[in-house]
């Protein structure tokens, strides 16, 4: 193998990472992967898509050796293959956020109209506040991504459940809600939410694995189901 044949078929095999997620509905199911294994019927029902479809998507991820199969049982679960696939997802986000306008523009935009723009706290100062003991953190994602890790500390409280949930919160300190990153709405969704019943709320920046990539204090009720 010449110089040039060596280049060519190793830039064709990167190329098939780049083909793999080049595609809206595979980006989504990588973000969706970052939060632990899901079976195809659950991803299915998170990203709105018809099990077929999604699993043709997870077949391309997969041999495109971006997520795993794990069986548990008679249950099969896919995962991301490693934390690679996580960090490159997210410099490809934060790429896309700091240098392409519409895709700011967007968030933006969005974030206005649920009053939360300049709401937001990183996960360093969320950290100190926590170790202060100066906020309520709730965890507003879905109850079964909780149950695979979650901020230390953090009160479980799905989005749909915040409205009964609220009633049982002081008003004497900040309630920060986080969800499953910066382009989940749900942390949007509840910090207007708890504005509307007059708490001093804020969201969080990122989400849950950001936190955990830092290396800060988590918790696991459960692994996959």
């Amino acid at each position: 193998m010449n110089r040039q044949e060596f280049k060519d078929s190793v830039y064709s095999e990167l190329s098939k990472v780049s083909k793999a997620i080049a595609n809206p509905v595979r980006l989504e199911i990588i973000d969706l992967l970052v939060h632990g294994p899901l079976s195809v019927e659950q991803i299915a029902y998170n990203i709105d898509q018809s099990v077929a479809n999604a699993s043709q998507h997870l077949q391309k991820l997969k041999n495109a050796k971006l997520v795993k199969i794990e069986r548990e049982g008679n249950f099969i679960y896919y995962s991301l293959t490693g934390d690679n696939v996580f960090r490159a997802w997210i410099a490809l986000r934060d790429l896309g956020i700091a240098y392409n306008a519409e895709v700011k523009k967007i968030i933006e935009d969005f974030r206005a109209g649920y009053g939360s723009g300049l709401d937001a706290i990183d996960l360093d100062m969320l950290k100190k506040m926590l170790e202060n003991n100066e906020v309520i953190l709730l965890d507003v994602r879905p109850e079964e991504d909780f149950n695979r890790g979650h901020i230390h500390k953090a009160i479980c409280v799905p989005i749909d459940k915040l409205k009964a949930f609220i009633q049982k919160l002081p008003h004497d300190k900040t309630v920060v809600a986080y969800c499953r990153g910066p382009l989940c709405i749900y942390s949007d969704m509840a910090v207007a939410m708890l504005k509307d019943h007059g708490y001093d709320a804020k969201r969080t920046d990122e989400g849950y694995p950001e936190w955990k990539m830092k290396g800060y204090p988590i918790q696991k009720t459960q692994n996959h189901k």
